[in-house]
């Protein structure tokens, strides 16, 4: 009923385990946002857009093999 007293606290109820995988997540889906512009601007610049777009999945690459090892892709 309402206004009755919790027999657990609220945090209980959710695990912390999933918080990076949903960081991964938001992380690759601004990747594939970003894209589509890269893609329109590569049709003007060339190879100065590849190589830009090469640095930054370079960079998301290196997160993901750093959150691999620190182990954030095993469920327990």
């Amino acid at each position: 009923m309402g206004g009755g007293e919790a027999k657990t606290h609220a945090w209980q109820r959710y695990h912390l385990r999933c918080y990076p995988m949903l960081l991964l997540f938001i992380a690759f889906e601004m990747e594939m946002m970003f894209m589509y512009p890269w893609a329109v601007v590569f049709v003007a610049e060339g190879g100065k857009a590849l190589m830009e777009m090469g640095m930054f999945l370079v960079i998301l690459a290196v997160g993901l093999v750093y959150g691999w090892r620190e182990g954030i892709f095993r469920w327990q």
